[in-house]
């Protein structure tokens, strides 16, 4: 019997790099540079997944590759998951990879992926009891950790703002641990007017801010409504006054020892954990 690398390469296109003049490599360079991929990989249908876990819960989340990029010592974990594709498999050693990215592959592996169409907004709410609403949140680590709060705690769905960060950015997807490709999520396409939509499919909006009309998310979650979207704002200046004003309850943390409040990942997982829905008795 063959081993599984030598067996693979029936079923893979294996392509071992002794340059970087192959076309279909466009996808993977200058990944460091995050404006110019904040652009480009939306406008190309792509984001990248990196690591052979994220690249693993991306494949069993149905989404499909347009190529892989690795180290040749991670051949033989992901060709098996990748033999359903008709992809390239780009081998290369570490110093010629850097060169294309911008970075060393440490993780190993990186994969092209097409972006999978976003579902309208009803059908997330659909059946959803308690949704999270990101306005504006900018920096990619915090909207990875908050899909990862998601999921963890509970929520069915996160719905992010226009000019919030892409979830898809790689940085999101590895803080994540991959969860960003497990729960639901879209993007509104207006806010805070979207919040229109969400009061009438039955939610109550609560806004976690700070505010003098504020209640504590201890009250509030003491006798929680069928139905919550919890919104969270940006990094800094918190929730717009737009929205605050389009909440319905605004809600806060309590908080000790002259400290006004959390970093907004650290916030979502403490709401998300509070307004958890339990069980009936």
């Amino acid at each position: 019997m063959f081993p599984i690398a030598a067996r693979s390469v029936v079923h893979v296109h294996v392509i071992r790099l002794d340059d970087l003049s192959d076309e279909r490599l466009a996808d993977y360079a200058n990944l460091t540079d995050v404006a110019l991929r904040r652009r480009t990989e939306p406008e190309g249908g792509l984001y990248i997944a990196e690591s052979a876990k994220v690249i693993a819960r991306a494949l069993a989340a149905g989404h499909r590759p347009r190529s892989v990029l690795m180290l040749e010592r991670w051949l033989d974990d992901l060709v098996p998951l990748l033999e359903p594709y008709d992809v390239p498999v780009f081998v290369g050693e570490g110093p010629l990879l850097q060169s294309l990215t911008g970075f060393d592959l440490h993780r190993g592996a990186l994969a092209a992926m097409h972006r999978p169409v976003l579902a309208p907004v009803a059908e997330l709410l659909r059946d959803a009891r308690r949704v999270v609403v990101l306005e504006d949140i900018v920096d990619h680590t915090n909207v990875g950790a908050i899909f990862r709060s998601v999921a963890g705690l509970g929520a069915d769905a996160v719905l992010v703002t226009p000019r919030c960060a892409d979830p898809l950015y790689r940085r999101s997807v590895r803080v994540s641990m991959g969860t960003v490709l497990q729960v639901p999520w879209t993007r509104l396409p207006d806010w805070p007017l979207g919040a229109d939509e969400l009061r009438a499919a039955g939610f109550h909006i609560a806004a976690l801010a700070l505010s003098d009309d504020a209640v504590t998310l201890d009250d509030f979650a003491a006798n929680p409504p069928e139905r919550v979207a919890l919104v969270l704002g940006t990094e800094g200046d918190g929730l717009s006054a737009a929205a605050l004003r389009a909440a319905d309850t605004v809600v806060t943390i309590p908080m000790l020892h002259g400290v006004d409040s959390l970093n907004v990942a650290s916030a979502s997982a403490v709401g998300l954990y509070a307004l958890r829905v339990r069980p009936a008795p």
